[in-house]
C-alpha cells in the first residue's frame, strides 16, 4: 500500500480554533482551505466517487471553478443563494466549493421534499438560480419553478474546467459570511432554514475531524443524502484526511454492500434505516469488507443494532454522536466507548461547552436530567429570517455569550460524558410517573424478536401507541406488551402496540412520526 503524507494546512484560526487553543477571528475563505489545500498535497488522489465515475482532487477543484464561473455568467454574486435540488452525484461537490468560490450561498435540498414543504423554502430562500437534475427541469412533484429564477440542469452545466490557479474566480469571502442554508425537516410546521456561516462551518468540521480521525487512505461510504448535513460535511471531512469520499443513493441502496466491497470502503455513516440494511444484506452475502469505523448521529442506533453491526463487520468500531444542524455537532463518543459507558453519546468537542440546565436555567450537576445547551464556536447564526425562534433558540449574554438552547434533555457524568434522554416532547406523565420516550422504546427493543420501536407519546385525543417491527412475522403486539410488562412498570406500559412489516422514514432515513400519526388517524397503519 502506498504511505501517504499527512496534508499541511496553512497556520490559521481556523486549526487553533478547532483545538480550542485560540479565539481569534477565524480566516476569510475558511470552509474552502479544506479543499485547497488537500489539492495542493495530492492533486491526483481520489477526491469523490459515485457510481457513475470518479473525480481526483485537481478535477474536483477544476469542477469548482468551473461552477464558480457559471455562477458568474448567471448574475450571481456574493451573498445570493443557490438552491440545488440534485442527489448523491459527484456533481453536487463542485456546486458546493464552487458556490463557495463565489460567496455565495448553497441551499441543499433533498429530491424527496415534497411541494407542500417545497414551496415555502422556495419563497423564504429567494434564490438567484436553481439547480435540478433533468427530470426536474420544469419543476418538481408538481410544483413549477418560479418564473423570475433561473433553472440549471445539472447535466447541461459545463463542469469541464480546466482549474487556473493564476486565475481564480474565487473571491474573498469573510468567515461571518453565510456558506448555507439547511433546511429541517419541517416535521410539525414549515422547514426553518439554520443559517450557517463559514467560520462555524470550519470550526465544527475541523473538531469532528479532531474526534473521528478519518486518515488518507480511508474511502467514506455516504449514502446519507448530501441535503441532509450528516451527509453534507462529509465532503468536508474527506477533503481534511484527503481521503476519498464515495456517494451512493436511495435507489441503489440493496446494492450498498457490494460496492462498499467493490470501492474499499473503510468508514460508513449510519442512520439506523441503514444500518439496519446493511445487516440484513450481511446475512446474504458475508464476503469481508474494508470497513473499519461505523458513526451514528440523526437518530441514535439501537443497543441491538450495534451488536449486529459488530457481529457482521467484525472489526469495525462504533462511534455514537449527537448533534443538532444548529451547531452540527454536539458530542462524539470515541470509537466503541459504548461498551464502556453503554449509553453514552460522548463528551462535548474540543473547545465547546455542553450543559444541562434546570427549568430556571441553572447548570445541574452529575446525573440530573435537564435540558441541554451548547456554547462555543461551532454555535450557528439563528434561523434565516425568523428572528422569533432564533431569539428562543439562540440565547445571549453578556457573560457567556451565545448559548443554543437543543430542546433536548439529558445528563452527564462526572467525566463530562452525556447521555441523551429526549426531546421536551418525549418526555411525559402518565398515571402520575414521568417517563420518556426514549425509554420506553430501549426497552421494547430489548425483547428478543424485535428489531425496531417507535412510541407515539400521549397526546389530548389518545394515550401513547407503541408501533414495533419484528424479525419475523411471528411476533403479536400481546406478546410485546406482556413481554415489555416484565420490563418496565405498569404506568410505562402502552395499552395499545401496532406490529408493522416497516417503520416509515423521513428523506434523512429517520423514523417518520408524523406520518406514524396520519395513519393512526385514518387507521391505515396495519396496511
Amino acid at each position: 500500500m502506498t504511505t501517504l503524507a499527512p496534508l499541511a494546512y496553512p497556520a490559521s484560526a481556523v486549526i487553533d480554533n478547532a483545538l480550542g487553543t485560540d479565539t481569534a477571528p477565524l480566516v476569510e475563505n475558511a470552509a474552502e482551505v479544506f479543499l485547497t489545500a488537500a489539492v495542493a498535497a495530492r492533486p491526483d488522489y481520489p477526491a469523490v466517487r459515485d457510481r457513475y465515475g470518479v473525480w481526483t482532487y485537481d478535477e474536483l477543484d477544476a469542477a469548482a471553478d468551473s461552477f464558480s464561473r457559471v455562477l458568474q455568467g448567471y448574475g450571481v454574486g456574493p451573498g445570493d443563494r443557490v438552491l440545488a435540488r440534485v442527489g448523491s452525484v459527484r456533481e453536487f461537490t463542485a456546486l458546493l466549493y464552487g458556490t463557495w468560490r463565489r460567496g455565495a450561498v448553497l441551499v441543499p435540498i433533498n429530491p424527496g421534499m415534497k411541494a407542500f414543504h417545497l414551496k415555502a423554502v422556495l419563497t423564504d430562500s429567494a434564490p438567484a438560480l436553481i439547480v435540478v437534475e433533468e427530470a426536474e427541469r420544469s419543476g418538481a412533484d408538481g410544483l413549477p419553478w418560479p418564473a423570475q429564477v433561473p433553472v440549471a440542469v445539472l447535466s447541461e452545466v459545463d463542469l469541464s474546467g480546466p482549474a487556473d490557479p493564476g486565475s481564480r474566480t474565487q473571491v474573498k469571502v469573510p468567515a461571518d459570511r453565510l456558506s448555507l442554508l439547511i433546511y429541517t425537516s419541517g416535521s410539525t410546521s414549515a422547514p426553518k432554514a439554520v443559517a450557517c456561516p463559514h467560520g462555524p462551518v470550519a470550526f465544527a468540521a475541523r473538531a469532528v475531524a479532531a474526534r473521528l480521525n478519518y486518515r488518507p487512505d480511508d474511502t467514506v461510504l455516504t449514502a446519507v443524502p448530501l441535503s441532509f448535513d450528516y451527509g453534507l460535511y462529509q465532503i468536508l471531512l474527506t477533503a481534511l484526511a484527503g481521503a476519498e469520499l464515495l456517494l451512493s443513493g436511495p435507489a441503489d441502496h440493496a446494492r450498498l454492500l457490494g460496492f462498499a466491497r467493490d470501492h474499499g470502503a473503510t468508514v460508513v455513516p449510519l442512520v439506523p434505516s441503514l444500518g439496519e440494511l446493511l445487516v440484513r444484506l450481511t446475512a446474504r452475502d458475508q464476503q469481508s469488507t474494508r470497513i473499519r469505523l461505523f458513526t451514528n448521529t440523526g437518530a441514535a442506533l439501537n443497543a441491538p443494532l450495534i451488536a449486529a453491526l459488530r457481529e457482521a463487520f467484525p472489526g469495525a468500531a462504533v462511534a455514537p454522536m449527537y448533534g443538532t444542524t444548529e451547531c452540527k455537532r454536539i458530542t462524539i463518543l470515541e470509537p466503541d466507548g459504548d461498551l464502556a459507558r453503554p449509553g453514552s453519546v460522548g463528551p462535548a468537542l474540543p473547545g465547546t461547552q455542553v450543559l444541562a440546565l434546570d427549568d430556571d436555567g441553572r447548570p445541574l450537576g452529575p446525573h440530573q436530567i435537564g435540558e441541554l445547551v451548547v456554547r462555543g464556536p461551532h454555535v450557528m447564526a439563528g434561523y434565516w429570517q425568523a428572528p422569533e425562534p432564533t431569539a428562543l433558540r439562540f440565547r445571549h449574554s453578556p457573560d457567556t455569550g451565545v448559548t443554543l438552547h437543543t430542546g433536548d434533555y439529558g445528563w452527564l457524568d462526572e467525566d463530562g460524558h452525556v447521555y441523551f434522554q429526549g426531546r421536551r416532547d418525549d418526555l411525559f406523565k402518565r398515571r402520575g410517573s414521568r417517563m420518556s420516550s426514549v425509554e420506553i422504546e430501549a426497552a421494547t427493543l430489548d425483547i428478543e424478536g424485535v428489531r425496531e420501536a417507535a412510541l407515539l407519546v400521549p397526546e389530548d385525543d389518545r394515550d401513547m401507541v407503541l408501533f414495533v417491527v419484528g424479525e419475523d412475522d411471528r411476533l403479536t403486539d400481546e406478546q410485546v406488551l406482556l413481554r415489555l410488562g416484565d420490563r418496565l412498570e405498569a404506568a410505562k406500559v402502552p395499552d395499545i402496540c401496532h406490529v408493522l412489516t416497516a417503520l416509515p422514514l423521513t428523506p434523512n432515513g429517520k423514523t417518520d412520526r408524523k406520518e406514524l400519526r396520519r395513519q393512526l388517524v385514518e387507521g391505515t397503519h396495519g396496511d
